[in-house]
């Protein structure tokens, strides 16, 4: 049987393991990824390098569990069940308008573009492990309820392409270009409500093309 952690240790490494991530985020942005040595981020986040490399021996790894980070949910809770796609995608929707409302995030995409013809791998890893896994999630709701009957959905990639991007089209590209750019609570509601309302009534089970033979 492995030996249980105690609590308070475990509470210490994460702290530690955040105090990291922030300060390499911050660095990259600052020096950019190549400038930026682990021994500096050790620096700034104000823990030992062995403690550092013993978490992250390489930055591509650190750069990993940042683009992890930034695509966490703090329930890391499933898609929705299946049955009933106005509030499956409500809820799906304001999570990933809370996702996209995040300074990390932001971070992280200017982070990829700056470093990306000198690193390609880092937009690989921020697609493969943090974008992608995040839209199969959207995918395989849409899928659950194409095969429910509540939808009528033939090309879910398509489907979940297009609800995503109405929502990050608002709330967060613009976040990259315009300096302030800010959007309201209500407004981000009201951008989710409206994509989700399109969704609905595009691949409504009971819309002219439910009745079409495959």
């Amino acid at each position: 049987m492995s030996r249980v952690v105690p609590t308070y240790h475990q509470r210490v490494a994460q702290e530690k393991r955040a105090l990291i991530v922030t300060a390499a985020t911050a660095l990259f942005l600052e020096l950019g990824y190549d400038r930026t040595s682990l021994a500096r981020i050790a620096e700034r986040s104000g823990v030992s390098r062995a403690t550092l490399f013993k978490q992250f021996p390489s930055k591509a790894v650190l750069f990993d569990a940042i683009v992890t980070e930034s695509w966490s949910t703090a329930d890391e809770e499933d898609p929705p069940p299946a049955g009933n796609v106005v509030d499956g995608l409500s809820a799906i929707g304001r999570r990933y308008a809370e996702l996209l409302s995040r300074p990390q995030m932001t971070d992280l995409f200017r982070i990829v573009i700056a470093e990306l013809s000198r690193f390609p791998e880092l937009a690989h890893a921020q697609f493969s492990h943090g974008k992608m896994p995040y839209f199969e999630s959207v995918r395989s709701y849409l899928l659950a309820e194409h095969e429910a009957g509540t939808v009528r959905v033939e090309d879910v990639d398509l489907a979940a392409t297009q609800f995503l991007g109405m929502i990050s089209n608002y709330v967060f590209w613009p976040t990259l270009l315009v300096p302030g750019w800010e959007v309201s609570a209500e407004r981000v509601a009201q951008v989710v409500d409206e994509a989700v309302r399109t969704i609905a009534a595009r691949y409504a089970a009971t819309g002219p093309e439910a009745s079409t033979d495959d």
